[in-house]
């Protein structure tokens, strides 16, 4: 099924790429437009390079982006001002460099030919960092793997660890707006190249514009297999594996962390749908970086929003003036001012890690992630059969239940729960990202609702969050999904953070095991991790289900996958919550 989607990328696809017309540089700087590299296999990349006007050497910033390296010229001006030397490079198949265009496959090959290219550069000072987020965060991660020598630090915006498992699938469940969104953009300019070297594949087909996208499971529209395949060969193969195999793994940053040497400042956010991975790159590089000091000159700061927004507000709630004080173009220099240039600024604290507290609304700097002194509060699920929707009898209490009834709902893939909000990208004008209200979610009967009794004293949750679920199915396969929510007085409940299982991925991601419809099984549910104030006068919510689309793909609850089929059945899914089966949900309580 999702081997057609791509057809809707090229209603826009006719018009021409235009030539980058380089501006008048300040006369404080010099800039160099199509500055071309060889790549060892011989593939012509072009980079424009910015530095300051007259002699001297300076240290390096080199970004390598899919995205047009003249998107970054206003940094690159910002970071040549202040005494750097930017180079600035599209990526192998992309915009003006040459080659093929296919995510994660060149990076590392081609980003250390690119570190030392850089460091040779008139002007260089020998000594390269790197920048940017998102995918110019996996071409840092990918570059420092294959350790080039002159590589002396990165800073990695909001990007994955793992790219099964943070980019393409969550829990073994395909990240479907996500993938079909991105790949939709990124498809743009391959359809330009095409058209502009007389090949392009759509001649005399019929497109769809870029608004069918999505494409809703069990409604197909026409074979584009073949054309999907000519713009984005690697979304096809991405389907092809759903499971954590060895194609993923030839690329997977947590299989090689040892082999990264370099500082690195690792941004993360709250909302962000590279915020379990960004979290996990922090970890690995300092507890495995491939040396002493690079362990010891790792920092971590999360803001809040990520690609789910940027500044006070972020979806509908409004963080304040001190959210509003992130600045990534700030930060990425004075990281480097102190990693390259030797400057006692923020990065020199004995606190390595700076987060934002949503609910308090403020910054504040810690000396370890997890939190040393957050305690593991359990919350066991308790009703008495009637936990369904908010208007319910679900309850989260922190005493274990003896003998309870279970609940019960129905799940059918034909009328899915609808996504309202979280961690998403890249098409917020058709699905925000970020914390709205989840009232419509909660008046389903197929979402469960347990909620604590109204909060009496302020609660901090800062860490990672997991929900512990003994449920069973009917099914073959299905999906559990479960969202922190904070439930405010008037009773709006605006999400936190969330996560989902593939039920045939419950063992592992890289081998799939169907059920045995009726048996009751225990799923860890990772809802990656939050920081909020629980005020008082608030309660503390979970949502639990069986989807979240079009976050997520809809679970046929058949055991195959919605790329290969269309036959579907409804499931009905039991949550237990007994004395034999205590479902738990665990949050990190910062003492106050």
């Amino acid at each position: 099924m999702y081997r057609k989607v791509l057809l809707f990328v090229l209603a826009v696809v006719s018009l021409p790429v235009l030539p980058l017309i380089a501006q008048p540089a300040a006369p404080q700087i010099v800039v160099e437009h199509n500055v071309s590299m060889k790549t060892r296999d011989g593939v012509t990349l072009q980079a424009d390079i910015y530095r300051p006007a007259g002699d001297g050497d300076f240290p390096t910033l080199l970004q390598r982006t899919p995205y047009n390296k003249g998107n970054t010229a206003e940094f690159a001006r910002q970071a040549a001002e202040r005494g750097y030397l930017v180079v600035v490079q599209d990526v192998r198949g992309r915009y003006t460099s040459a080659g093929e265009w296919y995510p994660f496959k060149h990076e590392t090959q081609d980003g250390y030919d690119a570190v030392e290219w850089a460091a040779a550069l008139p002007h260089s000072n020998g000594k390269v960092g790197m920048f940017g987020g998102s995918y110019v965060g996996a071409t840092q991660m990918l570059t420092a793997i294959g350790h080039p020598p002159h590589l002396a630090g990165i800073c990695p915006v909001v990007t994955a660890s793992n790219y099964h498992e943070n980019w393409t699938y969550q829990g073994g469940a395909f990240e479907q707006w996500f993938d079909e969104s991105w790949t939709a953009g990124l498809a743009q300019d391959t359809a330009n190249r095409m058209i502009g070297e007389n090949t392009n594949p759509l001649v005399g087909m019929q497109v769809l514009p870029l608004s069918h996208f999505p494409v809703f499971n069990f409604k197909p529209i026409g074979d584009g297999a073949d054309m999907t395949r000519s713009l984005a060969s690697y979304f096809v193969d991405w389907l092809a594996h759903p499971a954590y195999d060895s194609y993923w793994k030839q690329w997977s940053i947590e299989e090689d962390y040892s082999r990264i040497q370099v500082p690195a400042l690792t941004i993360a956010a709250w909302y962000d749908l590279f915020q379990g991975g960004s979290l996990r790159n922090y970890l690995g590089m300092r507890d495995h970086a491939g040396n002493e000091d690079a362990r010891k000159q790792q920092r971590l700061l999360i803001t809040v929003g990520g690609h789910a927004g940027i500044g006070r507000k972020i979806g509908a709630v409004d963080f304040g003036p001190a959210a509003a004080e992130y600045d990534e173009n700030a930060l990425t220099l004075e990281w480097y001012d102190y990693l390259l240039k030797g400057k006692q600024n923020q990065f020199a604290s004995d606190k390595p890690v700076r987060i934002f507290v949503m609910g308090e609304n403020v910054w504040r700097d810690e000396a370890a992630w997890p939190l040393e002194r957050a305690q593991q509060a359990k919350y066991y699920l308790h009703s008495s059969g009637k936990a369904n929707t908010a208007a319910g009898d679900g309850a989260l209490l922190t005493t274990t239940a003896s003998k309870e009834a279970n609940d019960v709902y129905v799940y059918d893939p034909a009328n899915p729960v609808p996504t309202v909000g979280g961690p998403l990208c890249c098409d917020g004008a058709r699905l925000a990202a970020g914390p709205f209200d989840q009232s419509k979610v909660e008046a389903r009967p197929d979402v469960l609702v347990y909620s604590t009794p109204t909060l009496d004293t302020d609660i901090e949750v800062t860490g990672p969050v997991t929900l512990d679920l003994f449920a069973q199915s009917s099914a073959v396969d299905t999906d559990f999904t479960a969202k922190l929510v904070d439930v405010g007085p008037d009773g709006v409940a605006e999400n936190l953070t969330e996560g989902i299982l593939r039920a045939r991925y419950r063992n592992s991601t890289s081998e799939a095991s169907l059920l045995e419809p009726g048996k009751v099984y225990e799923y860890k549910i990772d809802l990656w991790s939050t920081s909020n104030l629980f005020r008082k006068g608030h309660r503390i919510r979970l949502e639990v289900s069986s989807s979240n689309f079009p976050h997520f793909d809809r679970n046929l609850n058949t055991g195959k996958s919605g790329a290969d089929s269309a036959e579907f059945a409804k499931a009905t899914n039991t949550v237990l919550h007994d004395a034999a089966h205590p479902s738990v949900l665990l949050l990190p309580v910062v003492p106050r």
